[in-house]
């Protein structure tokens, strides 16, 4: 799974990443320690270009009855997009990329749960691939929120976690999203990330707890 991250990089070089404005009413901060149910930077693609926003991390899908539905809904495996009711009307149209510095995944060793941080060499931001939903409560309050898509680890991955987040390639971002892309070939572009451009560190512990959010969690550990 995918449960925490990193989007730590000025607002303007997201922007500039992602040739992306900023949506209405959007305000931007440093996060060292994104969690499910925050609501985390985003890139939209739409008619007028992509724009920069945010979603609440936890998909509640337009037909649930409850908003608490999201609190299952932070991940979405690849290999059953297609099958399952909540994500597979969205993969048609509504595709979102969540802007990341870098990942936080768990490695057992023994008894212990040892966190580590995943990143890409050059440090540079990547793409996590999304999608997102907008639910309306009986009052018709709108909420938006979004969940990150899963696949095989790379090998890399595979020593610290069964899973890990859809990376896109910079060259299949705008592919991703584009509303207009055919299906089948989106679905393509859901496969483990070139482990040669990754590294992985340990962190402190500290990253465990979610009110924890400094510049300190992402520091390298012995």
């Amino acid at each position: 799974m995918c449960g925490r991250f990193t989007i730590t990089d000025p607002i303007e070089e997201i922007m500039e990443r992602y040739y992306a404005s900023i949506a209405e009413g959007y305000e931007y901060k440093p996060n060292y320690n994104a969690a499910p149910m925050q609501f985390i930077p985003t890139i939209i693609g739409s008619k007028d270009g992509n724009r920069l926003g945010s979603l609440r991390w936890g998909l509640v899908p337009n037909w649930a009855k409850d908003e608490k539905i999201g609190n299952k809904m932070i991940n979405a495996r690849a290999e059953t997009l297609t099958e399952k009711p909540a994500f597979k009307r969205l993969i048609s149209s509504k595709r979102c990329i969540i802007p990341c510095s870098g990942f936080y995944e768990w490695k057992k060793d023994g008894s212990v749960k040892q966190p580590m941080r995943i990143l890409m060499k050059d440090d540079s931001i990547f793409s996590l691939a999304g999608l997102y939903d907008t639910w309306i409560d009986p009052e018709g309050n709108k909420l938006s929120t979004c969940t990150i898509i899963t696949t095989e680890p790379n090998s890399l991955m595979a020593d610290i976690h069964d899973r890990m987040p859809v990376i896109l390639r910079p060259q299949d971002e705008a592919d991703w999203l584009n509303k207009e892309s055919d299906k089948e070939s989106v679905l393509r572009l859901l496969s483990p990330h070139e482990a040669d451009e990754m590294i992985a560190y340990k962190v402190d512990s500290a990253v465990g707890n979610v009110r924890n959010n400094n510049e300190e969690l992402i520091r390298e550990v012995s």
